[in-house]
Parts: structure tokens; C-alpha cells; sequence
């Protein structure tokens, strides 16, 4: 009868077994036990359960997190004006008072341009970003007025003195508010403007 059983249970099986050491020794134990004679090699072969591995390596949170942020660009700085001409006007205070603002336009307009060419902002704003921030702005023309919390700043470019690096020309001045209170910056920024913006031979 066992035979029969084993025999029918051997044409059944497709797959192998799968038993864990304690079944297959008392299998074993049974078998020899009922003196039939039945030999295991008939049988499927049984595969031995291993004990599940230690716990799976765990991906480390920091590196996903600094995958993350490589993979997230940054917002392009937030400019004040429409920026067709490429000249951008950096300026130390928060928020320009309507005299300061005044004396801007008059500016700009006497070098040849709008305001709605040009592209504003502030000291704040630049905060904590980066060089590669600025750059992707491509402006022609930097105009820095005053402090700028930025690593523009490391620029070396004499105040009041024109500097070109690369396809970019920069004027650093004084902030606004005091150009606006100081005759004298005035004149030495209207001269330094007259070069930079080649009034004598026409705008750029």
C-alpha cells in the first residue's frame, strides 16, 4: 500500500520538494522503520530550506536624499522688468523709495533704454544663490549697486571702472540711496555710464 501511495505521489510531482531538515530526517526515519525497502532516489530530490539571510541591506536615506536634490533644479532667480537688453541692475536695498526709483529712470532713459528693458534685483532676492544661478540669467550688462549678498562680489571690478569677463561688461557703484543723496557720485557714476553705454558713438 505505501508503495502505491509513494508511487502515486511520484507521478503527481512536477516540481521539487521543499522540506526543512526535521521533515526530511523523520521522512527518512519513517521509511526505514516500515522495513518496505523503498529507495529516496525514486522520489524527487528535496531541496533543503535555508533559514532566511540576515536583514536586507537598507539603502542609505542620505544618499537618496542627495540624489534627489541633484536631480531638482533650481528656480531661476525672480527679476523685476522684462530683461530684453540683457542689463541687469543689482541694488543693496530691499525696495527702492519713489525718489531713488526716480532718478533709476531718469538714468536708463538717458543711456538710451526703458526700464522695461532691463531686468532688476534686489540684494535679498540674490541671497543664497549660487554663481550658476546668476550666469544662467545671461545678462550683458551688469550693473551693482551698493552690498550684494552674493558671490558676485569676488568679481574684481574697480568701482566706477568698466570690467569685462567674457561676454559680460560689469559697473560697480555705490548703492543707490547714496548716489541719489551725493552730487558727486552722480557725476562719477553719468561719466562711467557714458563709456560703458558708448554714448558718444550711439547705444548698444
Amino acid at each position: 500500500m505505501e508503495n502505491d501511495n509513494l508511487e502515486n505521489l511520484k507521478s503527481f510531482l512536477e516540481e521539487e520538494l521543499f522540506l526543512i531538515p526535521e521533515d526530511l530526517k523523520k521522512l527518512e526515519e519513517e521509511l526505514s522503520g516500515s522495513g518496505s525497502g523503498i529507495n529516496l532516489n525514486g522520489m524527487p530530490k528535496a531541496i533543503v530550506a535555508s533559514p532566511p539571510s540576515s536583514s536586507p541591506p537598507v539603502r542609505s536615506e542620505t544618499s537618496e536624499l542627495e540624489k534627489v536634490k541633484e536631480e531638482v533644479k533650481a528656480e531661476p532667480i525672480p527679476l523685476k522688468g522684462n530683461f530684453t537688453k540683457g542689463i541687469l541692475i543689482l541694488h543693496e536695498e530691499s525696495e527702492l523709495s519713489a525718489e531713488v526709483m526716480d532718478m533709476l529712470v531718469k538714468m536708463i532713459n538717458a543711456c538710451g533704454h526703458s526700464m522695461n528693458e532691463v531686468g532688476m534685483v534686489s540684494s535679498e532676492v540674490l541671497e543664497n544663490r549660487s554663481m550658476e544661478d546668476f550666469q544662467a540669467l545671461n545678462a550683458h550688462v551688469v550693473l551693482k549697486f551698493g552690498r550684494i549678498k552674493h558671490p558676485i562680489n569676488a568679481i574684481s571690478a574697480p568701482p566706477y571702472e568698466i570690467y569685462a569677463e567674457e561676454e559680460t561688461e560689469y559697473l560697480f557703484a555705490d548703492a543707490l540711496t547714496s548716489i541719489s543723496e551725493d552730487k558727486n557720485l552722480k557725476r562719477k557714476l553719468w561719466s562711467s555710464l557714458q563709456v560703458l553705454f558708448n554714448l558718444s558713438t550711439g547705444t548698444k
